[in-house]
């Protein structure tokens, strides 16, 4: 039988940290930082959190993930007000790439279609 509840979890994990995001965390490195997806564990102990931000510099990308670990002590505990289930999963944050590979392929085709 397949079981659909880690995705489920997930999306309401991803519409959760989104809201928490822009409402209760302060933190001026997480400006912008936007939630793509999240991949919880079949056993809904882990939750691994994709995110984009909109700067390419390395710095923004490094600040926006140090932010983003600082304040998984908070989104944690807002999630396990929020979701209705027994144990709130462990949060790792990892950047989302294909927002970048998507820019470049989208690039790509524009000096494609330039050069014609």
């Amino acid at each position: 039988m397949v079981k659909y509840r880690d995705r489920r979890v997930g999306q309401e994990v991803q519409r959760e940290v989104n809201d928490i995001l822009q409402r209760r965390v302060r933190d001026p490195r997480v400006e912008g930082v936007t939630i793509t997806d999240v991949r919880v564990t079949a056993d809904l102990q882990q939750a691994t959190i994709f995110y984009s931000i909109l700067s390419d510099k390395a710095s923004d990308m490094k600040k926006a993930q140090t932010g983003l670990e600082k304040a998984s002590g908070l989104i944690r505990k807002e999630l396990g007000e929020r979701l209705r289930i027994y144990k709130t999963p462990e949060l790792m944050f990892e950047r989302d790439e294909s927002v970048a590979y998507g820019s470049r392929i989208d690039e790509l085709i524009r000096n494609l279609n330039k050069n014609d």
